[in-house]
């Protein structure tokens, strides 16, 4: 056994190096872009109901890099998607099996997949399948000594490890450990691209480790080039260097704990990266090699810690780097931080790759809950953040093709059930140029950064070129705030934040969902009600330091037909004792004609209500509503959109309506039905913006002082979703149609 050494290198000057580079690509005459995506569900059979559940969990590439192949365990089979042309992936089949593929690894023409077939977390068992590539066949199989979790090929093609977790149940004592049967490490020697079954050595574990010493769960395997085997113990918080050749352990020793500064523990609804992290329990989950002598591993957790990071340690159990709060506030800098996981783990990061590419050797950490993939430089010191990666939901598996400049991300979570994101794989390419996201984020103030999300609303800022404001939505409810955003940058940036209050304290009961600058300091901000959760529909003016003046509640003539879909924006259309309020329902109320909407007008000179209606496009699914409203040069352009994402999103729309003629009539009367003209189809941009993959809400449009238009998205505070928020500058709004 070799002692264990905390060498807690980064703690103090690293971690202000990192820091110092937060958000800045650090190189940038090249970058990671998304060049494609390809739903996971693509690649179901034709006589398959399209709705069924998949998942893309682990991925491999074969040698050629044209091939790649996933564990698939919902649907129960291995999965095959040609990358010949790497910006048009095509599904390429599946081949199923009895069982849960956990892991799967390429071996020249063959794939080798872990198979899951335990009766009971107290009878686990398991097999080794290989699959022929070419011709979609299981051909054999191996008997294994429990249930598998990782797989791992040496880099000569001569071993293959497999780490028998034989996973505890998390409902029995609270999942506390022991729970028999242990885990084990199996080693099979490669014959012919396939593992022989005899050759099998079965590594114990046990009595290694402090945490659970009786019940090792080995997680994760990987190789170095000596034929190495790193082997994470999870919930044992512990690592062992195995040789593949004597079955021997080389070292073992504790993952050990790590504190952190600037992070936030709590779910509550607001975004403060003001705590300490105790002394935490790192928990590993994924492993890489970095040299035969270093190892990477992503610090994910489980029943006792996490301590949302990734640590460097050497084979002998030296750490030489911790990450500390860095994947956090990365996380939180791109708007992809999960606030709702914050007294859990964090963005939980799961998933590594590590791969020599373009003459760098990268990290790559996929965070699981932030729907993200963090990139660093290995300097073989403190590693140098390069940029963020957007992802689907729940990435977990990741592959290089370093021969092709190409990085690829599995992402686990299947949300079609709830008319939301199904799995997905992403391809991106290492490319000459800048990073195409994130488009909007925001900056470090006094060592933490600007938390934000769910942007739901834009204005202009009457006096200032490129100068915005942004709001966020009720998932943040104990934090409601505007955002000063500068457009000028790419990308955009927040530079300020200052919360919504109401005698002196963040206000209570809002879904701010629209922002207008008043022209004299202040904002009036729409807050869209839900009855039900008893959040009242109001009109808002707050003053330049955010505090809550005045408050007017809807009309008793709107409230007696309320519906959850209220207002989606507010604008100021006219001056003096003419200015009007403006304000956009987004979707029919109780006295609406189906397709109609209402747009809601307040004249604060005389406090009076009055409205038109407005015709909505017809959905080929889904709902139709408005999501966005900005006055400028005589029209009214407003945001129409469906809520569907991916290859069913279709309508994405900017309409206007010209304020020559606009007449609101009386509440509770007939209400005259305003014409619209098709502005801009905005998919195509979103479409652009995203390499193909379209998220849901366009919920913010401005066109600033000197008539240049943009849109923001709304992200849902990463919660059930891939987090990206896309922010586009069209351009001239007179040159947008």
């Amino acid at each position: 056994m070799t002692s264990y050494h905390t060498r807690k290198t980064i703690l103090g000057a690293m971690a202000a190096a990192l820091l110092a580079g937060t958000a800045n690509p650090a190189f940038a005459e090249s970058a990671f872009n998304r060049i494609a995506t390809f739903p996971v569900a693509a690649n179901l059979p034709a006589d398959m109901d399209q709705a069924t559940e998949t998942s893309s969990e682990i991925i491999a590439a074969t040698a050629d890099g044209n091939m790649l192949v996933y564990s698939d365990s919902p649907l129960g089979a291995v999965g095959f998607i040609d990358i010949s042309d790497a910006q048009n992936p095509q599904a390429a089949g599946v081949v199923k099996l009895e069982g849960e593929p956990t892991s799967v690894v390429v071996s020249g023409s063959k794939a080798l997949a872990g198979i899951n077939t335990s009766q009971s977390y107290t009878a686990p068992s398991g097999r080794l399948a290989v699959i022929d590539i070419a011709g979609r066949e299981a051909e054999m199989t191996c008997e294994l000594a429990g249930q598998p979790d990782s797989l791992a090929l040496s880099k000569d093609r001569q071993f293959l490890a497999v780490a028998i977790e034989n996973e505890r149940d998390e409902d029995l004592n609270d999942g506390a450990l022991p729970q028999l049967p242990a885990g084990v490490l199996q080693v099979f020697a490669m014959q012919d691209g396939a593992p022989d079954c005899d050759s099998v050595k079965t590594v114990e574990l046990t009595g290694l480790a402090e945490v659970g010493a009786d019940d090792p769960e080995p997680e994760f395997v990987d190789f170095n080039d000596s034929n190495e085997i790193v082997v994470s113990l999870q919930e044992n918080n512990h690592f062992a260097v195995v040789s593949a050749e004597s079955g021997e352990i080389v070292s073992h020793f504790p993952a050990g704990k790590t504190s952190a500064e600037n992070v936030d523990l709590k779910d509550d609804g607001a975004i403060l990266f003001t705590e300490t992290m105790p002394e935490t329990a790192r928990e590993p989950d994924a492993v890489k090699w970095l040299d035969n002598d270093r190892f990477v591993a992503a610090n994910e957790g489980d029943y006792q810690g996490g301590s949302r990071g990734f640590t460097i340690f050497s084979k002998n159990g030296d750490v030489l780097f911790d990450s500390g709060s860095d994947l956090e506030h990365q996380a939180a800098l791109a708007g992809h931080y999960p606030d709702k996981r914050s007294d859990a783990k964090g963005a939980e990061p799961e998933g590594l790759e590590v791969a020599e590419i373009g003459g760098e050797t990268y990290i790559f950490v996929a965070l699981e809950r932030a729907s993200l993939v963090a990139v660093y430089r290995d300097t073989g010191e403190t590693p140098e953040f390069v940029q963020v990666l957007p992802s689907g939901v729940g990435p977990e598996g990741l592959v290089a093709v370093p021969e092709r400049n190409l990085l690829v991300t599995a992402n686990e979570t299947d949300l079609g059930e709830d008319g939301a994101a199904r799995s997905h794989i992403m391809i991106y390419e290492l490319q000459d140029g800048e990073a195409a996201y994130p488009t909007i984020v925001s900056e470090m103030k006094d060592g933490q950064p600007i938390g934000w999300g769910a942007l739901s609303g834009l204005s202009a800022d009457p006096a200032t070129d490129g100068k915005l404001y942004a709001i966020n939505d009720s998932f943040y409810a104990n934090q409601p705030a505007i955002f000063t955003v500068d457009a000028t940058s790419k990308p955009a940036r927040i530079t300020g934040k200052m919360v919504v209050t109401r005698n002196g304290n963040p206000a209570q009961k809002l879904d701010l969902e629209g922002i207008v600058a008043d022209g004299k300091g202040g904002f009036w901000l729409a807050s869209e009600g839900n009855t039900a959760k008893l959040t009242p529909h109001a009109l808002l003016h707050v003053d330049a330091d955010g505090e809550i003046g005045e408050e007017i509640a809807l009309p008793a003539a709107l409230i007696s037909q309320e519906k959850r879909f209220g207002m989606e924006g507010v604008t100021i259309v006219g001056e003096g004792d003419d200015q009007m309020l403006v304000m956009a329902i987004q979707r029919e109320w109780n006295d609406d004609a189906e397709g109609l909407v209402k747009l809601v007008t307040y004249k604060p000179s005389d406090e009076s209500w009055a409205a038109v209606h407005y015709p909505l496009d017809k959905p080929d699914a889904g709902w139709v509503g408005l999501s966005e409203i900005t006055a400028h040069d005589g029209k009214l352009y407003i945001v129409e959109r469906d809520n569907q994402i991916g290859d069913a999103a279709r309508i994405k729309r900017l309409f206007a309506v010209e304020l020559e003629g606009f007449e609101p009539a009386e509440l509770g009367g007939e209400l005259p039905v305003v014409e619209k003209t098709l502005v801009r189809d905005l998919l195509p941009d979103m479409k652009a913006a995203t390499n193909e993959y379209v998220v849901d809400k366009i919920e913010g449009f401005a066109i600033d002082r000197a008539g240049t238009a943009y849109f923001v998205t709304d992200n849902d505070g990463v919660d059930d979703s891939s987090g990206e928020t896309i922010f586009v500058n069209l351009g001239p709004i007179n040159a947008v149609n």
